[in-house]
């Protein structure tokens, strides 16, 4: 695996946590909502479901080798 792919898959991995996170949305709307202790609330959630995303990520894709010297 190469840096570029790596990377693309790091954003994959981001965008996958907020849109999961947005479900919240749908599922529970009385909670998350257009209110600012409702959008604190799906931040959070935004939030903690990205990085959960990025950490299984990186347990399947660990770092790629370094880049060759010039």
């Amino acid at each position: 695996m190469d840096w570029q792919t790596w990377l693309k898959g790091i954003v994959s991995a981001l965008v996958t946590g907020f849109t999961t996170a947005l479900t919240t949305l749908v599922v529970a709307p009385e909670t998350f909502n257009a209110t600012p202790e409702g959008i604190k609330k799906t931040l959070i959630v935004s939030a903690v479901s990205a990085a959960l995303s990025v950490a299984n990520f990186l347990k399947q894709s660990p770092l790629p080798p370094p880049l060759p010297k010039l």
